[in-house]
């Protein structure tokens, strides 16, 4: 998949994907932690993590579609994670996916 350029048009999903990981920045980065980032440095944060983000949905999205599925599941960002090299992510997405059923079976 290629990155975005610069000079690209921001789309819809990563105008949502940057503000929420500037989001995560600014709450748990900058707030639990007590870091400070120079503008550039936030800003070249933010557009790595958004990369990667896209990067993970793509290939998640391509796997969800091989199944024959519409909606990407976590086995498919798994899938994609172990795919693309990234395989000492999976326990930690996997312990924060039963985090979140967790909850939503309190809810």
């Amino acid at each position: 998949m290629p990155l975005r350029k610069r000079d690209q048009p921001i789309n819809a999903t990563d105008r949502s994907n940057t503000a929420t990981v500037q989001k995560i920045i600014t709450e748990v980065l900058a707030n639990d932690q007590g870091m400070s980032f120079a503008k550039e440095t936030r800003d070249l944060l933010i557009e790595c993590c958004v990369e990667f983000i896209t990067m993970i949905s793509s290939e998640a999205n391509e796997i969800a579609e091989k199944d024959a599925k519409k909606t990407i599941a976590c086995e498919h960002i798994t899938k994609a994670l172990e795919e693309l090299g990234f395989n000492e992510y999976i326990p930690d997405l996997l312990e924060v996916a039963q985090q979140f059923k967790s909850q939503q079976a309190v809810s």
